[in-house]
């Protein structure tokens, strides 16, 4: 079993086609560039056992999990800074610290992703594999070792979970 500095280098380039990917529709002076996010993800795939993946297909699975982590400790860091973060702020240049609109979003995201572990954590590993690691349904089956249909069906209904997940979060309360 290869260790993750071994295997970097072999993987180096897809990771950061997969962080490409996932942060291609970032608000333009996104600060988490896709360097950033592919050495964060190795940061932390590093202390665990090259054991908890057996091929190529499931440690891409371990590291779209992973990047799901990064983006959204990232998205709650970005989101406390927004509110002052308990600090005293002083802006030189008032475009340099643009808040992303879209933190809240993909805050609430992360947890109907929550819930939806509650449901069916299968769901939200087709997520992970699909949405955050950018693999296809085909990369996907093969990370998890169920079939394509599978997947598909998954996919499925794991967009509608979410979406009836994300409409009711959104609801103000009566």
């Amino acid at each position: 079993m290869a260790s993750i500095d071994d295997l970097l280098p072999l993987v180096y380039d897809e990771l950061r086609d997969l962080a490409r990917r996932r942060l291609r529709d970032e608000q333009a002076g996104h600060t988490l560039d896709t360097t950033a996010l592919v050495h964060e993800a190795y940061l932390r795939l590093k202390p665990l056992d090259a054991g908890q993946w057996r091929d190529r297909a499931q440690f891409f699975a371990l590291a779209s999990k992973v990047m799901r982590h990064v983006l959204v400790d990232y998205a709650r860091r970005r989101s406390a800074d927004k509110r002052g973060g308990g600090r005293t702020s002083i802006t030189l240049d008032p475009d340099r610290h643009a808040i992303d609109p879209r933190l809240p979003e993909f805050l609430a995201v992360n947890d109907a992703l929550d819930q939806l572990a509650a449901l069916d954590a299968r769901l939200v590993q087709v997520v992970e594999c699909r949405f955050f690691g950018g693999l296809s349904a085909e990369e996907t089956a093969e990370a998890l070792g169920t079939s394509l249909r599978t997947v598909e069906r998954d996919w499925v209904r794991a967009r509608a979970y979410l979406h009836a997940l994300l409409a009711d979060a959104s609801e103000p309360a009566t």
